[in-house]
């Protein structure tokens, strides 16, 4: 049971994993939370690592798509700058979501990413669709209400996985 919320790497920022660290592990599209993965919750604007990150994907013919368990109203205000593509309601930590968006672009499992700052809900949905994981560290320290609910008992899946797998460990990129 434990398993599902094993990341495959942890790294500390989505921002510096390179399309062609991402390329070499077969990755053809990213998959990425929204709050506090890609841009902080209570900024919508995001960052000009974000912006940079954003056009290597974009160059390196990568798309990138936003899988929410937020609302389309939500969602879409928030990545309207960045014009992304996105799932909302996505039922995260069930993969309808992750399925939804990979059937879209034909690409098999082993051909995506799921990137997120969640346990529970990213690492265990990228899990339950049998797609690898990218785990990052959250851009701010506080979450909105409902998701400290979630970093609580975070915390003790935590401690049961570091006591499992003592070999996982933060990483600057992919190759680190």
């Amino acid at each position: 049971m434990l398993e599902i919320f094993k990341p495959t790497w942890m790294v500390n920022t989505i921002y510096s994993v390179s399309p062609a660290q991402l390329k070499a592990q077969g990755v053809r599209a990213v998959f990425s939370d929204l709050d506090n993965t890609l841009i902080a919750w209570n900024n919508p604007d995001g960052t000009p690592e974000l912006k940079e990150w954003m056009d290597s994907l974009r160059e390196a013919h990568i798309p990138l798509i936003v899988i929410s368990n937020n609302s389309k109203d939500r969602v879409g205000k928030a990545v309207d700058g960045f014009d992304l593509p996105f799932v909302s309601r996505s039922l995260k930590p069930l993969s309808f979501g992750i399925d939804r968006a990979r059937k879209k672009l034909n690409l098999t499992k082993n051909e995506v990413v799921m990137v997120g700052d969640q346990l529970l809900t990213d690492i265990a949905a990228a899990n339950q669709a049998g797609i690898r994981s990218i785990l990052v560290r959250p851009l701010l320290n506080t979450d909105k209400w409902d998701t400290r609910i979630n970093r609580f008992f975070e915390r003790r899946v935590w401690k049961s996985l570091n006591k499992k797998y003592p070999d996982l460990k933060w990483q600057e990129d992919l190759n680190d």
